[in-house]
């Protein structure tokens, strides 16, 4: 059965060019942005408990724009003035360039990567090995990080400044998906909170990675789409393959 409303556990794109769109539009599918899961700060108190001062590092190294905007948040609330002198370190350009959200830009104190990944954000860190780096990071992570830090002999903290929570479903809002495509295996998880006598019946589950997938079979869903693929690299890729099919 071709679904007629999908929902798509992610916020909505910010631009209007979104692969999504063209789906919605080829195909004739309602598409709903709605997250299943959101992202908090941490409380001072929670901060304060695992005794770092931010004021102690030189450096920040930043993997996402969440780890940007928890970090400012955090140091609002603590009212921290972060020194001039303060060097950021960021895995991509695009997330580099959100720092001039909350400070001025500056290319002698913002270094980044091009591909995204720590190892190549690591030569430029290791050029400055007399850094004392801090690193925010949410409440569900690897060592990763740390163990690259480590084997480079870098001066480095990790932190917990963020976590992934569910974001509710309040009683007024209509839950009448054909279809739901998860992300993260926490968005599974908050799919069975929010409905703890979920039937999935004809509903189509997509799942984008394979800690999703694993997530969504554990849960006793039956898995109708699954990316990334050599086929369908990308979860809009395997949703067309997907409606293709049915047409």
């Amino acid at each position: 059965m071709k679904p007629k409303k999908i929902l798509i556990s992610q916020p909505k794109p910010a631009s209007d060019k979104s692969p999504y769109y063209d789906i919605a539009k080829k195909y004739g599918v309602d598409i709903v942005f709605r997250p299943f899961i959101k992202v908090e700060s941490v409380s001072a108190k929670e901060f304060r408990q695992q005794k770092v001062s931010v004021l102690d590092y030189t450096a920040v190294v930043f993997t996402s724009r969440h780890a940007i905007d928890h970090f400012f948040h955090l140091c609002e609330e603590l009212r921290v003035t972060i020194p001039e002198t303060m060097k950021y370190f960021c895995v991509t350009e695009s997330i580099a360039l959100y720092i001039q959200k909350y400070v001025q830009y500056r290319k002698r104190k913002v270094f980044f990567g091009a591909t995204g990944k720590m190892e190549d954000l690591l030569p430029s860190m290791i050029k400055h090995k007399t850094e004392k780096y801090l690193v925010p990071m949410s409440d569900v992570h690897n060592d990763e990080v740390k163990n690259l830090l480590d084997k480079a002999k870098l001066q480095h903290t990790e932190v917990v400044m963020y976590r992934t929570v569910s974001n509710d479903f309040t009683p007024e809002e209509k839950f009448d998906y054909d279809m739901l495509i998860f992300f993260s295996p926490v968005g599974v998880a908050a799919l069975q909170k929010n409905f703890p006598g979920f039937k999935q019946g004809d509903i189509a589950i997509g799942c984008f990675g394979p800690a999703t997938a694993k997530a969504a079979r554990d849960a006793g869903l039956r898995l109708d789409v699954e990316a990334p693929t050599n086929a369908a690299p990308s979860m809009t890729g395997a949703l067309e393959l997907y409606l293709k099919d049915l047409k």
